[in-house]
């Protein structure tokens, strides 16, 4: 996302001070929806491929908007979101499969430009009357494709041969009519082709994909070319709308935010804050779960940026005492999610009766409404709630809410991947420290110690974590690695020798990964001595522990976090 220089930094803590009564700019009427008239939607058609989440990244990466949907809506459904382009995704089915998911022809007569992608082309080209053959010759991988002469819109000015991906059993033998064939491969004639005049469009491999030669370019040019719109959507613009949505939902009322020092609720509640000013106040709950340091981090770090006021929580025996016993992750989730509720509702409470520089609001207002959270667009897919998207697991901010929840909820990233936050989050003018330190889950701890979490268990991990940490930045690798989960299998235990004599000790889990949003992740190569120096230290340093262990599992089929 393109920055916008002359955006103005955080509320300054002058702009904050209550007695200065109103908000420090005037409410601008908001556009269309969350985002604004001016940014109407690609939608990105999920008919199941790993890559759907990967093609609607890469259409943000050429500045337009773009959100996924399921292959279950309806034409009149898309037609309803307005949407500026559409995308059919790849998949993993044969068009000819039974229950295999069709392509209403509907949707070409709708003039809304179309690009088919893979399962999307082949699915296009049989709903437009051209024939998809089961061939028998399968092209996965890297394969070389011809364009010809007549590149047409998609492939003018690229070389006329080049290295794509594919992944496909069946091919399009030939088009629909009144459809242009633009390239081919040895053993496929039709692999591209194009209307037009109809803004429809289709390709065989996978563009989004990096091994695929001027995949991005056949994307933008999808985008600017064939569906005319322009390359506008910027870290700016997505502040300005977001700052005009919250007012325009907030209005007058009182606002709370719960601050973990992540980058996700500090941007979260600098967005809020530049739109409404000291009707926000941060909740920073201490719930035993944080690794060490980071209380103090926020504490003096953000609030010294922001001069946001904060209010602290400890609450550490309660989600302790609530947590007792429970081993299982999803209950575990559910129940730090409910205890941040229930612990938000009781701040509210208290801030509005104690006026003053750390309380948010004079005496007699109304209890806070609207309860900000940092939730990124990776925890709605993730949580089965991108609209068809699988549920691999509840997200505190997405899933795990209490059906009697006392807040309206604001949630400003709720459309954005993480790297496009910390972009948001630099034009804010937040601290380095905070907007690129690795990503933390909400849940904190309690779901990186696999079993029943105990205060012993969590100072056996935070002790870990912090070696490893300290040695990763020692290494200079802070850059290169997205997140190293450290896991505690507190309910193993393994035979170790530690002095001269035997130990039965717990092993954790080194989990380094490298990641564009989270969406999917490979395993990052630390040079070995330094994977040497955190073993030696941690089993030198941490009684309890006298194993070090390697995950090396990429995301899919493992997720980031164990749970």
């Amino acid at each position: 996302m393109k920055e916008q220089p002359t955006s103005p930094s955080p509320v300054p803590p002058a702009a904050q001070d209550p007695a200065a009564g109103q908000d420090p700019v005037p409410h601008p009427v908001p556009g269309d929806g969350e985002r604004g008239a001016e940014h109407r939607p690609v939608l990105v058609v999920d008919y199941g491929a790993q890559y759907a989440q990967l093609i609607a990244r890469r259409v943000r990466e050429a500045h337009v908007y773009s959100e996924i949907v399921p292959h279950t809506l309806s034409v009149e459904e898309l037609v309803a979101r307005r949407p500026a382009a559409i995308v059919l995704s790849g998949g993993p089915a044969s068009v000819y499969a039974d229950g295999a998911p069709q392509v209403d022809p509907a949707l070409f007569e709708t003039q809304i430009p179309v690009l088919g992608i893979c399962y999307g082309f082949q699915a296009m080209a049989r709903a437009l009357g051209g024939e998809v053959d089961h061939t028998g010759a399968r092209e996965y991988g890297g394969t070389e494709v011809l364009v010809e002469r007549e590149a047409g819109v998609l492939l003018d000015g690229l070389p006329l041969h080049q290295s794509v991906w594919m992944s496909h059993g069946d091919a399009v033998g030939a088009p629909p009519p009144g459809f242009a064939v633009t390239a081919r491969t040895a053993s496929s004639p039709v692999v591209a082709f194009e209307d037009p005049d109809r803004h429809l469009f289709g390709v065989q491999w996978h563009p989004e994909v990096k091994h695929t030669e001027h995949g991005q370019r056949v994307l933008e040019r999808f985008l600017y070319e064939g569906a005319g719109l322009a390359p506008d959507w910027t870290t700016g613009n997505v502040i300005d709308e977001q700052v005009a949505r919250i007012r325009s939902q907030v209005g007058d009322a009182q606002v709370i935010c719960g601050l973990s020092g992540g980058v996700d609720s500090a941007v979260a509640a600098a967005l809020v804050q530049r739109a409404v000013g000291n009707k926000l106040t941060c909740v920073f709950v201490d719930h035993g779960l944080l690794r060490a340091g980071e209380a103090e981090q926020v504490e003096r770090d953000y609030v010294a940026a922001t001069g946001v006021r904060l209010h602290v929580v400890d609450a550490r025996k309660r989600f302790l005492d609530a947590l007792a016993g429970v081993t299982d992750p999803e209950r575990k989730r559910k129940i730090i999610g409910r205890e941040f509720i229930r612990v938000f509702e009781d701040a509210a409470r208290e801030i509005v009766g104690h006026p003053g520089p750390a309380g948010a609001a004079a005496a007699g207002e109304q209890p806070a409404r609207f309860l900000v959270q940092g939730t990124l667009y990776p925890d709605v897919v993730e949580s089965g709630g991108g609209e068809g998207a699988a549920n691999i697991k509840s997200h505190h901010n997405v899933g795990g809410l209490p059906d009697d929840l006392g807040f309206d909820l604001v949630e400003p990233l709720r459309t954005l991947f993480k790297d496009e936050v910390r972009a948001v989050g630099e034009q804010l003018g937040l601290p380095e420290e905070i907007v690129h330190r690795q990503p933390f889950p909400g849940p904190g701890l309690g779901i990186r110690i696999v079993g029943e979490i105990t205060e012993e268990r969590l100072a056996t991990l935070r002790a870990a974590d912090a070696v490893v940490r300290r040695e990763l930045t020692a290494a200079g690798l802070d850059g290169e690695i997205w997140q190293c989960p450290v896991v505690l299998l507190a309910d193993v235990r393994s035979v170790g020798v530690q002095g001269d004599g035997r130990t039965y000790g717990h092993p954790v889990v080194l989990r380094p990964v490298s990641s564009e949003d989270a969406m999917t992740a490979d395993w990052t190569r630390v040079p070995f001595d330094v994977l040497a120096r955190i073993s030696t230290r941690i089993t030198n340093e941490v009684p309890e522990v006298n194993r070090v262990v390697l995950d090396v599992t990429s995301k899919p089929p493992g997720t980031i976090e164990w749970e």
